[in-house]
């Protein structure tokens, strides 16, 4: 059975100078229909409920993750490791009622809490934009 570190080793394989000419001239822009076309499918296959189809969709939308964080690599902007990083930092911290001492009690009460600590982050990231400028 593959693993993610496979699928990272593959796209890269694909992306470099002797692998695929079409996977070599995507680029973020190229890629954008092909994310939203995924993302409909794996709607699609939630609404007819079909579970084969949908783990098929899952992974093409782990695919058009991994190559564009792949092309994010090849320009030195940021790696699959600091895709992974962030998204399991932010899972960590608008999750205190899991990794810390909050308390929640309900499924709505954990969303008021995330959307909390939305808020709260975007308020101090566009502080820290405004203090950058100035």
């Amino acid at each position: 059975m593959y693993t993610f570190d496979d699928l990272v080793r593959v796209i890269a394989e694909l992306r470099s100078d002797h692998g695929c000419p079409w996977d070599r001239a995507q680029t973020y822009e190229s890629l954008k229909q092909c994310l939203a076309d995924e993302a409909q499918e794996v709607f699609d296959a939630v609404d007819h409920k079909d579970m084969e189809n949908l783990c098929e969709e899952l992974g093409d939308v782990l695919l058009q993750v991994v190559l564009n964080s792949q092309i994010a690599a090849e320009e030195g902007a940021f790696s699959i490791d600091d895709v992974v990083d962030g998204v399991c930092r932010k899972m960590i911290r608008r999750h205190p009622h899991v990794f810390g001492g909050a308390k929640v009690e309900s499924a709505e009460e954990g969303l008021a809490l995330w959307n909390a600590i939305k808020a709260q982050e975007k308020a101090e990231k566009s502080r820290k934009c405004l203090d950058k400028s100035q």
